[in-house]
C-alpha cells in the first residue's frame, strides 16, 4: 500500500536513503540534506501543498553542491568551515595574534630622558632668574691705587643700616630707628683658599685713616691728608667704593668682591629659611636693638635675630663682642641656607633666594657662582673648617681701636700666600 500522497511513490523519493536503497555511498559518508532558502518548488501533482527542495550536494533533487551555491544559498556545513575564528589576513581562518611585551628599557630610558630635560631647563631657568635679580651696583674699577692680587678670593661683606624699603611698623618692629641714609653696622673680610677658609671681623670703631681716593659719583681725586677716623666713616663718607679703598689702604690686601646686605633683607632671609639655630652665651636684654634673648640654645626669627647681631651695649666687649656673635650667626645662617632641607625643597629654596637676592647689592663682577663659594666657605667656618677672628687689637686712641700692625702684617701676608692662619685676633 502506499501511504504517499497521489502521484508520488517510493522512487520520487530519490535515492531510497533509508530505506536500504542502492547507494554505494557509506552512511558515515552522506551528508546531511539542506534546506534552500528560495521559492518552493512547483507541485508535483494536483492538490500536493508546496514542498521544500533538497539539495544534498551529490546529485538530490536534481542538483549537485556547485549547483547549490549558484542557487544563492550555502550554509557551510559541507565546507569544513568554522565559525568564531579570527581571520590571518591571507583568506583563511586563525587565532588572533598576541599583544608584543612592553620594551621596558626603551620607556626607561625616554623616562629618564624627560627627567633629566626637565631638570636642566629648571637648573637653567634658576640661574638666569637669580643672576637677573643681583644688584651689581659697586664699581671696584673706580678704586684707585689698589694692591697686587694674592691667592685665594677676598670678600669684603658689610651689614649695613639701610632702611630702604622699610615701611613705619617694620621700622618699630625691628628697633632700626629713622635715620636717613645709610651706615655700616658690620663689616667683615672672608678669605677662601685652599687652606681653610678665614672670616675676620673689622671693628667698626677701628682706626684708619683715610687715603687719596676718586669720588665714585662725581669722579673728583680727593687727596689724602693723613686723617684718622672710625672705619664706619669712610663708608658715610663716599659709600662702599671708598670704605673698599680705605681696607685696601690700611691692611695692603686687595679685595675682590663686595657683598652688602641692609637690616630688611637680613631679617627676610631668616624668615624665609624658617628661623636660625643658635647657642646664645648669655642672657641678653638691649633696649636699643630691641633684643630680650635667654641664654642657651635656641632658634632666632628674622625680628629676634637682627636684634641679636646689632646688640653691643649690653656686652662687657661692647663692639668687639659684637663682631663675634655676628660671626657666629652669619656661619650659622649660611649653614642653614646650605641643608638639603633648605636647597631640595622649592618651597624654602625660592622665598629665601628671593629674599636674599632682593636686597644685596654687590660688585659688577660678582656672579651666582662666587655667591655660592661665600656661602658655603662661611658655612665651612661655622663646621670648624676655617678661622673666625676679630682683627688684632693693640689699643685704643680717642674711642678709636687701634690695630696691631705686626699682626696684621703677618695675617695679610698669610692670607695673600694662602698659607695657614696662625695669627690670633683681637
Amino acid at each position: 500500500m502506499n501511504d504517499w500522497p497521489e502521484g508520488w511513490s517510493d522512487n520520487n523519493r530519490g535515492s531510497g536513503y533509508g530505506h536500504g536503497g542502492a547507494s554505494a555511498r557509506p552512511e558515515g559518508a552522506r551528508v546531511m540534506r539542506q534546506v534552500r532558502r528560495g521559492p518552493a518548488a512547483p507541485p508535483q501533482g494536483a492538490g500536493v501543498p508546496p514542498q521544500p527542495s533538497y539539495v544534498d550536494g551529490h546529485g538530490y533533487g536534481g542538483g549537485d553542491f556547485t549547483n547549490a551555491r549558484n542557487t544563492g544559498y550555502d550554509s557551510g556545513y559541507s565546507s569544513g568551515e568554522v565559525y568564531g575564528g579570527g581571520s590571518d589576513g591571507s583568506g583563511g581562518h586563525g587565532t588572533r595574534a598576541a599583544r608584543p611585551a612592553p620594551n621596558w628599557r626603551r620607556r626607561i630610558k625616554w623616562t629618564a630622558i624627560s627627567v633629566v630635560t626637565v631638570l636642566v631647563v629648571t637648573t637653567v631657568g634658576t640661574y638666569f632668574w637669580a643672576d637677573s635679580k643681583l644688584k651689581r651696583e659697586v664699581d671696584l674699577s673706580k678704586v684707585i691705587d689698589r694692591p697686587e692680587a694674592g691667592e685665594g678670593t677676598n670678600f669684603l661683606i658689610v651689614g649695613s643700616d639701610s632702611r630702604e624699603g622699610m615701611s613705619a611698623e617694620e621700622k618699630k618692629a625691628l628697633h632700626t630707628g629713622s635715620a636717613d641714609g645709610k651706615r655700616t653696622d658690620s663689616m667683615m673680610i672672608l678669605h677662601t683658599g685652599s687652606n681653610g677658609d678665614t672670616l675676620i671681623s673689622l671693628p667698626r670703631d677701628s682706626d684708619v685713616e683715610i687715603p687719596s681716593f676718586v669720588g665714585s659719583d662725581s669722579g673728583k681725586r680727593y687727596e689724602g691728608t693723613g686723617r684718622h677716623t672710625k672705619l664706619n666713616a669712610a663708608y658715610a663718607e663716599d659709600g662702599p667704593e671708598l670704605l673698599v679703598r680705605t681696607v685696601e689702604f690700611n691692611t695692603g690686601l686687595r679685595i675682590d668682591h663686595y657683598v652688602e646686605i641692609g637690616f630688611a633683607g637680613f631679617a627676610s632671609i631668616v624668615d624665609a629659611v624658617g628661623g636660625v639655630e643658635i647657642d646664645i652665651p648669655q642672657d641678653i636684654k638691649d633696649t636699643k636693638s630691641g633684643a630680650d634673648l635667654k641664654k642657651g640654645r635656641q632658634t632666632l626669627n628674622g625680628e629676634e635675630s637682627l636684634a641679636f647681631v646689632r646688640t653691643r651695649y649690653a656686652l662687657a666687649g661692647s663692639d668687639l663682642d659684637r663682631t663675634k656673635n655676628q660671626q657666629k650667626f652669619l656661619a650659622a645662617l649660611a649653614n642653614q641656607v646650605a641643608t638639603p632641607g633648605t636647597v631640595l625643597n622649592p618651597f624654602k629654596l625660592y622665598p629665601t633666594m628671593g629674599a636674599g637676592l632682593d636686597t644685596l647689592i654687590v660688585d659688577k663682577d660678582m656672579g651666582l657662582y662666587d655667591l655660592g663659594s661665600m656661602f658655603f666657605a662661611m658655612k665651612g667656618v661655622n663646621g670648624g673648617d676655617g678661622t673666625s677672628m676679630n682683627m688684632p687689637i693693640s689699643g685704643s686712641s680717642g674711642g678709636n681701636l687701634v690695630w696691631d700692625k705686626a699682626k696684621v702684617k703677618q695675617l695679610v701676608s698669610q692670607l695673600k700666600n694662602d698659607e695657614k692662619v696662625t695669627v690670633s685676633g683681637g
